[in-house]
């Protein structure tokens, strides 16, 4: 009786621990547009960006609730050491941190070390990765870096990793050392702070997977990828083999919102969720539906169409606020544009003519009655290429690009030669040729809204508009390989400085950030001079003169900068959105007792 006595009070002690672990909290949310992958260095969607920034952890990252935003160490010891020059940036890296188990290294535990980010950065300029996220390494000019790529593309030769340069390179096994050609006073906040593009990837892991790399993501982050349907459901789980990480925060004093999450979230261990699943709905009543229904514990982005229901004059429904849902509003770093191919014969060039036509295309389209009719008041016309809450972005700059004036368009077609000679009621092109021009959109209802008002726009100055609807990644792919003329698309800031939106003009770019392979180069001196330049209002008055020149030559018409509300279930808390980072998932919580069963 003993014995067996014994034996019960061992197997209690064997099960008290999971026991005492609770039920599982499980995050649900969706996605309006599927995912294209998970390798960092591929993916430059913003859905594959957020799930990748869960998975792999840079050096620096942002404070989660600091406005203004603040970087923060995390794969580092402390901030970098700088030199004089701004040309010389020393990190130390933390020791004890691991990879998540997987095959690549063979039943090892793998720590992370300075040579893995030596790793990363140059997979990013061998030209075999085809990195969207290149042109960043290429315009903080890492001593060697560049130069080493084109050797590469010169001899076709594969991508020399062990060749040391001087750009970039691991001192000791803890501590990295970056080098710049040039000035580079916000280097760590253009290519080290945040995951998603610049965390740590073992070297191991991509030849081990090869090919099939952008389906194995292997990070240090707080989550691993556990399930993948592709474009219909992600399923990742906490990372089992996560370093013992506490909430810490430094948010402003008047901030209550941010001081009351603190309040509750201070010192907790993260992350606090034990499992994500997201489903991918690309249509916008299906995912507001499963929000309504409980199936989701969060809706990220209200479908426009359904503010008005959810969230009446900017403020959460009645019926809503009495089941203990919370909306949050935010004007995101964001825009929304056409991009115009620069290259196609049609509606690219940069002759008076080209220029014309591009400018008569803007002054059509009345981006206010988009944001009335189509985004239900969710948005604020854009200016300029430069979003809100970073640098370079005025609210008080006003330009032609949010003018609406078909009777100036008419007459720029006229002067120009683009007239209607056959009497058909549609315009050609000045040889007498038909004008037509094809918008690449998506298969969804706002998509749906917003190419209507364009069509009757284009028609009412008498030009014919056919649309080509696909998915969001295959109008991706036609954009950066230049088989488009015109498609719409948004911009998420990654950084506070605006410097990194001006990209998308940047003609080094073309076919990664820059979708209309834009060349100008009195704008790239401009970009080129802003980078070394200390913030100030020399360097402000840059940022005018390049808003400038992107207006005069319109390869984007930029629409809107979005009005963001989101909006949380009863039963999740810690919710703020990100301003220029994608990863939050560790920083909230579930109850599972309210969270309904399905």
């Amino acid at each position: 009786m003993k014995q067996l006595l014994a034996a019960l009070a061992v197997c209690t002690a064997l099960l008290a621990p999971a026991q005492a672990a609770g039920p599982v909290k499980t995050f649900r949310y969706a996605f309006p547009i599927a995912e294209t992958g998970f390798d960092p260095a591929r993916v430059s969607d913003i859905y594959s960006r957020t799930l990748t920034a869960h998975i792999f952890e840079g050096l620096y990252t942002y404070d989660p609730l600091a406005r203004p935003t603040k970087i923060v160490p995390l794969l580092a010891v402390a901030d970098p050491e700088v030199s004089a020059d701004y040309k010389t940036f020393t990190i130390r890296v933390r020791p004890g941190i691991y990879f998540a188990d997987d095959p690549a290294f063979k039943g090892r535990k793998r720590e992370v070390t300075a040579q893995d980010f030596v790793y990363s950065i140059k997979r990013y300029a061998d030209p075999a990765t085809n990195a969207q996220g290149w042109s960043s390494y290429e315009d903080a000019g890492l001593v060697g870096l560049g130069e080493l790529r084109d050797k590469v593309i010169k001899s076709k030769q594969p991508f020399p990793y062990d060749t040391e340069i001087e750009g970039v390179k691991a001192l000791d096994r803890y501590t990295l050392q970056v080098k710049t050609n040039e000035t580079r006073p916000r280097l760590v906040e253009s290519i080290f702070a945040g995951n998603d593009l610049y965390g740590a990837v073992a070297r191991e892991v991509v030849e081990f997977y090869g090919d099939k790399i952008m389906e194995h993501p292997v990070g240090t982050g707080p989550f691993v990828l556990k399930e993948w349907r592709r474009s219909s459901q992600i399923v990742l789980e906490r990372n089992p083999n996560y370093r013992e990480r506490h909430y810490e925060a430094f948010p402003e004093p008047g901030d209550a919102e941010a001081q009351a999450i603190y309040a509750k979230f201070k010192g907790r261990r993260i992350p606090m969720v034990d499992r994500v699943v997201v489903d991918v709905i690309v249509e916008r009543q299906p995912r507001w539906l499963a929000y309504l229904r409980g199936e989701h514990d969060f809706i990220e982005r209200v479908p426009e169409e359904f503010i008005t229901q959810a969230a009446p004059g900017g403020h959460l429904a009645p019926n809503l606020t009495k089941q203990g849902m919370k909306a949050l509003f935010t004007l995101t770093a964001d825009m929304t544009l056409t991009s115009f191919n620069m290259d196609d014969p049609v509606i690219g060039g940069y002759t008076p003519d080209k220029v014309a036509l591009r400018r008569a295309i803007s002054l059509a389209y009345d981006v206010r009655k988009e944001i009335q009719l189509a985004r239900r008041g969710q948005g604020v016309p854009a200016q300029a290429p430069i979003v809100p809450n970073t640098s370079g972005y005025d609210p008080a700059f006003k330009s032609e690009m949010s003018d609406y004036d078909p009777a100036r368009a008419k007459a720029l077609l006229d002067m120009y030669g683009y007239v209607d000679r056959d009497g058909d009621g549609w315009r050609e092109l000045p040889d007498g040729s038909p004008l037509v021009l094809t918008r690449n959109t998506e298969p969804n209802s706002l998509s749906r809204a917003i190419d209507e008002l364009w069509d009757k726009a284009l028609s009412a100055i008498g030009i014919k508009l056919q649309l080509k609807i696909q998915q969001w990644p295959e109008n991706l792919k036609a954009a950066q390989s230049g088989h488009y003329q015109m498609w719409a698309v948004g911009s998420l800031a990654a950084q506070p400085d605006g410097h990194g939106t001006l990209q998308r003009l940047y003609g080094p770019a073309s076919g990664t950030q820059n979708l209309p392979r834009f060349k100008n180069a009195r704008f790239d001196a401009i970009y080129e001079r802003m980078q070394a330049m200390p913030d100030g209002p020399e360097r402000e008055a840059l940022f005018k003169e390049a808003k400038r020149i992107a207006v005069a030559y319109m390869p984007y018409k930029v629409n809107v900068h979005r009005i963001v509300t989101d909006i949380e279930q009863p039963w999740m808390s810690g919710y703020r959105r990100p301003l220029f980072w994608q990863d939050f998932w560790q920083f909230v919580d579930i109850d599972p007792a309210k969270q309904p069963v399905h």
